[in-house]
């Protein structure tokens, strides 16, 4: 495990007319870092909802066979997939489509819902049947279920919606052409809508947007359902109302999810990090020659520490751009082979210096130990590694794959012998405080359990 892995990425367009799949496809390619395990997008089309979805990046998923089945149409919604719940079968995949009695919906969803396996027993005693074994079919299933009971499309959503613990981003569609766009009371994952001059778009990112035409228009509030129509937002209401649970939304969106061009609730995910690189020079300073980061994700901290710290900034590693980022890999000896292919020290930039390695976390330290070893091979002097997150020491039920506590190595050894473990010179991690400076932008306060166990 190199890295941690996130649940998904979502999207939802509802216009006044145009080709949402397309505008869809587009917009998860922007986002295929938040998940490359499946991919899928539902559209809505004279009543009626076409689903196409398969394992694999989506650009192999929707060959130029498939895409064309989508179009035209107005209302869409799509979905990549990193697993958490459920295996990496293609039933596991999204968008969830779901017939009931009077309608069809369709319902992409990021994060993950503590309660699923309780949820998912109350609705088998009601009568219904999964075909996978995630916990957004849960989500989908429990929504059709309350609308039907109901009879009323928001008010069913709404009852459903209140009986979700956990974290959830959802996008749904009805096969009326309406588009929800959803976040959960705590706001654990991010959520916003974008618009032009033909309608409403909702991304997990704002980089979504910007790479489709759209406009940021605003975030999606923790706890609030956007009811989209006819390419309009037509109201919102809440979940909850008068709910005391406690916003967090997931510090690790800044620390490593989320792509630098995003912001997330009012702050620069490339500003979070290149201040967690200032930051991080100020707490452990080091007597070293350069700077470089671990690409991608280490990349804007080390440009932070290198500015504060007046050492030069130099590009330590040559990159293989033919490989995905290798946390999404579910096996680990995928991950461990993708890793070996994947970087590859630059010898004329290391070979003699004192380096500043900047990184944004360890999680096992497999990884990290491979690559200080690397750069050892090939020349460097001195490995000085500095973590632009706090140690890593407790399990999220919230959708980061982290199965145990004895899995996180911070979790089990001392800062120094993590230091001796993976063959560092120094090993300096920022503090929970200085990470919190760094995002202190945000508009939202944080879930820090993964560094606190809180």
């Amino acid at each position: 495990m190199k890295k941690l892995g996130e649940e998904c990425a979502v999207i939802g367009l509802n216009l006044i007319d145009g080709e949402a799949a397309g505008i869809a496809y587009n917009g998860l390619l922007t986002l295929q870092h938040r998940g490359q395990e499946s991919a899928g997008i539902a559209i809505v089309r004279d009543g009626n909802i076409i689903l196409e979805k398969g394992n694999g990046l989506v650009s192999e998923v929707f060959t130029k066979e498939k895409l064309p089945r989508l179009s035209p149409c107005t209302t869409a919604i799509g979905h990549t997939r990193y697993s958490t719940t459920g295996g990496g079968q293609t039933e596991n995949a999204g968008p969830f489509l779901t017939e009931y009695l009077t309608g069809r919906i369709a319902t992409s969803h990021n994060g993950n819902i503590t309660n699923a396996v309780e949820l998912r027993i109350m609705l088998e005693n009601a009568g219904l049947r999964f075909k996978s074994t995630s916990d957004s079919e849960v989500v989908a299933s429990l929504l059709a279920y309350r609308i039907i009971k109901e009879k009323d499309t928001i008010k069913g959503i709404e009852k459903a919606l209140c009986e979700l613990e956990g974290a959830f981003s959802l996008c749904i569609a009805t096969a009326e052409g309406q588009l929800f766009a959803v976040r959960d009371s705590s706001g654990f994952r991010p959520l916003c809508l974008g618009i032009n001059e033909n309608g409403i778009m909702a991304a997990s990112e704002s980089c979504a947007l910007d790479s489709c035409g759209f406009d940021f228009l605003r975030n999606v509030l923790p706890g609030e359902i956007v009811l989209i129509e006819k390419g309009k937002e037509k109201g919102s209401f809440f979940i909850n109302a008068d709910s005391k649970k406690k916003l967090g939304l997931c510090i690790f969106e800044f620390v490593y999810f989320a792509r630098p061009d995003s912001v997330i609730d009012g702050l620069s995910v490339y500003q979070s990090r290149f201040n967690m690189g200032m930051i991080l020079s100020g707490e452990h300073p080091s007597d070293a020659d350069i700077v470089c980061g671990v690409p991608d994700s280490g990349l804007d901290a080390a440009i932070g520490y290198a500015y504060a710290s007046g050492l030069p900034l130099i590009n330590g590693f040559v990159k293989n751009r033919y490989i995905g980022r290798s946390f999404i890999y579910p096996n680990q000896d995928m991950r461990l082979s993708a890793v070996r292919l994947k970087l590859n020290p630059l010898k004329a930039s290391v070979k003699g210096k004192r380096v500043v390695l900047v990184d944004d976390s360890i999680v096992r330290g497999t990884t990290i130990e491979k690559i200080v070893k690397s750069l050892k091979s090939a020349g460097a002097k001195e490995v000085h590694l500095r973590i632009s997150s706090p140690p890593f020491k407790f399990t999220c039920s919230y959708g980061t794959d982290v199965s145990s506590r004895e899995s996180l190595i911070a979790n089990q050894m001392s800062m120094e012998e993590i230091c001796a473990k993976i063959g560092a010179d120094s090993l300096g991690y920022i503090s929970l405080d200085g990470l919190l400076n760094a995002c202190s932008c945000c508009s939202l306060p944080f879930c820090t359990v993964c560094f606190t166990g809180e």
